[in-house]
């Protein structure tokens, strides 16, 4: 721990600003901090860097420790396994040293001379951050298309490449969104632009060789609510502009074949229906929630007519449908029962089907990218809280499964001296709430272990206890790791996603808050041992907790934290507010207001002790701004009653997702880590 000479923290000024909301005075001292043109901001982040390098240079040693143990766990030279497309089979690989991947491809078999299409190192050479938001090779195998971000606030840059010369085109174009699509011909390519707030809300059309002034918007959705997307489906037949919100989805089609032709839409927008769409002979395969279908179902529709929806595979209570892929002759339903993804087969033709099996009582499972359309092939990835990434090819008529590659984890890792667990915790509404766990054994539950506890529930993003190898720097110290499927995400269906948001939102504060009690009544932790941690939503997750339950914790660690709801909630010319409404709330109105003014981590905090807090964010970021985590932090300094560290490291190079290069990741994690160790008493490592 510090000693005596510790230095004391920054100061920010405080400017107070007024407002009234539903008869509310509102007061923020440091509302001055959102104007990144003000001198005193970058002064007052850059204070807060050195006492943070300054709080933290005592555990620089385990800093590197744990670095050089994540470093020794890669096999820094590795490759992908090769995924054929057509007469090409496409990969990637790492090389010891080098940040980013290489791009290679070979020709008619995995044993031809291997060419590189785009190494990332080299785009990357000079640059701070580095990032891809897209990157598509014709289909006829002759372009390679690309978004570059090289600061991290993910305004891409579209780049394309001659891939029998090598030669970078002049078709560029800059300041557009996620996502592009190529059009069957090879020629004609569709990308995204953005509005003032950053919303992706139009779809371009441009010909190779073409003027960018020649560029043609194919579709534009005005609603503020809504994000567009574009896709070509794994057929070739269609590209698709989809357009959503986050309770309502419309979706228009395009021959790709005839990329100057009309669009067609699937079906009209309505409010509370979600839909998307795959391809496959005649019919549109389309998952919904049409009919009150709340765990979703599979519908299907003529090619003909794509408006007259039939049921093809029915709504079920007890598995969520979270997608299909469909190939020529099957396709591949992805289900969610009891918390874990299944995989179910099914024949087009006779509708049969069957499902993949798993043998871990946790784990998660992700299709690759599975370009082909005619194969009986279906490649996966699985992995466990102890079992590293492991890529399988299915045979959907034999149904064997051939392991093509597990990722080698290095430095003596042995899957033999863990335990996993998972774990019912039943939550103060009786609900059972799902918390995955992995430690060393052996172990007794004598409350002496330090404990990491991690969720994110938002949005219904699903934490999936899967693999990470740099974790195993805590556990194998004495520390378990543990992840609270906390409401708000999707593990137990769409009901616990709607449980855990807008005026339900609570309820994931609640049950994040109640598995942790349950964890130290249990006996695998103690209140003095016990570390949480979540990012960006999971920040608010973070912040909420803190201020419901201080006592509970150790030490926290929010990463990008959305703490600043309400304000941030105020303002629709920030990226995403508009859209975020139907997820939160909008507290223009009284009763949303009044919801949010609940739990806000900014607007909550009280003159109490905190335990040690250490925030990370990137002042790039698009998503959560750098001010909300700055604010924070600077009005916690004023009100908090402890000595506990209370730190801010901002990333002054990158945004939402921090360091873009994977060693600079492993850096960024190592000083988590150290803090967490620090502040934990870890057990002696053996």
């Amino acid at each position: 721990m510090p000693d005596s000479t510790t230095p004391l923290p920054p100061v920010a000024p405080r400017v107070p600003h007024v407002t009234v909301l539903h008869g509310e005075t509102r007061t923020d001292d440091f509302a001055w901090m959102r104007d990144r043109t003000d001198p005193r901001v970058m002064a007052y982040l850059e204070a807060e860097n050195a006492y943070t390098t300054e709080m933290t240079r005592h555990t620089e040693a385990l800093q590197e420790t744990l670095y050089q143990e994540m470093v020794a766990r890669l096999k820094e030279d590795d490759s992908r396994p090769p995924e054929r497309r057509g007469e090409w089979f496409y990969y990637s690989r790492t090389e010891q040293g080098k940040a980013y991947p290489i791009y290679c491809r070979r020709h008619g078999s995995v044993d031809a001379p291997e060419e590189v299409y785009y190494d990332q190192n080299e785009a990357a050479a000079g640059l701070e951050f580095h990032s891809l938001g897209g990157l598509e090779v014709s289909p006829d195998h002759r372009y390679l298309a690309i978004l570059e971000d090289i600061n991290g606030y993910e305004d891409f840059t579209l780049r394309v490449r001659d891939l029998a010369s090598g030669a970078w085109l002049p078709d560029r174009k800059e300041k557009l969104g996620f996502g592009l699509a190529w059009a069957s011909d090879g020629r004609t390519l569709f990308y995204l632009t953005t509005d003032a707030a950053k919303r992706s809300d139009r779809v371009w059309r441009h010909r190779l060789g073409d003027p960018s002034e020649a560029d043609v918007a194919v579709f534009h959705d005005p609603d503020a609510r809504f994000n567009v997307g574009v896709s070509r489906t794994r057929s070739g037949a269609f590209v698709c502009c989809h357009s959503g919100s986050f309770t309502s989805t419309e979706v228009w089609v395009l021959d790709a074949f005839a990329p100057e032709g009309p669009l067609r839409c699937v079906a009209p927008r309505t409010a509370d229906v979600e839909y998307d769409v795959a391809h496959g002979g005649d019919w549109f395969y389309i998952t919904t929630n049409r009919d009150g279908a709340r765990n979703f179902k599979v519908m299907r529709a003529p090619v003909a007519d794509p408006a007259a929806w039939g049921e093809w595979m029915p709504h079920r209570a007890d598995a969520f449908v979270e997608g299909i892929d469909v190939f020529e002759a099957w396709a591949v339903v992805q289900e969610r029962r009891e918390g874990l993804r299944r995989l179910r087969l099914v024949a087009l033709a006779s509708e049969a089907s069957h499902d993949v099996s798993f043998p871990e009582p946790a784990y998660g499972v992700d299709l690759t990218r599975n370009p082909e359309f005619a194969t009986n092939t279906l490649r996966f990835v699985y992995s466990s809280l102890v079992t590293p990434p492991s890529v399988f090819d299915y045979d959907v008529v034999t149904r064997e499964r051939v392991l093509v590659k597990r990722d080698e984890v290095l430095g003596g890792y042995d899957p033999s001296r863990y335990a996993v667990e998972r774990l019912m915790v039943t939550a103060r509404d009786g609900v059972q709430v799902p918390v995955s766990l992995v430690y060393r054994t052996p172990f007794e539950r004598d409350g002496r272990r330090p404990l990491l506890l991690y969720a994110y529930g938002s949005y219904g993003y699903t934490l999936e206890p899967t693999f990470g190898s740099p974790r195993f720097s805590l556990v194998d110290r004495g520390m378990v790791y543990a992840i609270a499927h906390v409401r708000g995400g999707q593990e137990m269906g769409r009901a616990w996603y709607d449980d855990g948001k807008m005026a339900k939102k609570m309820n994931s504060f609640t049950d994040f808050i109640d598995c942790a009690e349950h964890l130290v009544r249990a006996g695998y932790t103690s209140t003095d041992r016990l570390a949480a941690n979540g990012g960006s939503a999971g920040g608010l997750l973070m912040g909420a907790v803190l201020n419901l339950r201080p006592d509970l914790f150790k030490a926290v660690v929010a990463d990008v934290p959305f703490v600043d709801v309400i304000n941030t909630m105020l303002d629709d010319t920030i990226p995403l507010t508009a859209q975020e409404w139907e997820q939160w709330g909008n507290p223009h109105e009284a009763d949303a207001y009044a919801v949010m003014r609940r739990y806000s981590p900014y607007d909550n905090l009280e003159a109490k002790a905190y335990p040690a807090l250490l925030v990370t964010s990137g002042i790039n970021d698009s998503r959560v701004a750098f001010w909300e985590p700055a604010k924070w932090v600077a009005k916690l300094r004023t009100l908090k009653t402890d000595s506990h560290p209370l730190l801010l490291k901002m990333h002054l190079g990158a945004g939402h997702g921090g360091a873009s290069g994977r060693y600079e990741r492993l850096r960024e994690q190592a000083f988590r880590y150290a803090f967490i160790l620090d502040q934990t008493v870890p057990a002696t490592p053996s």
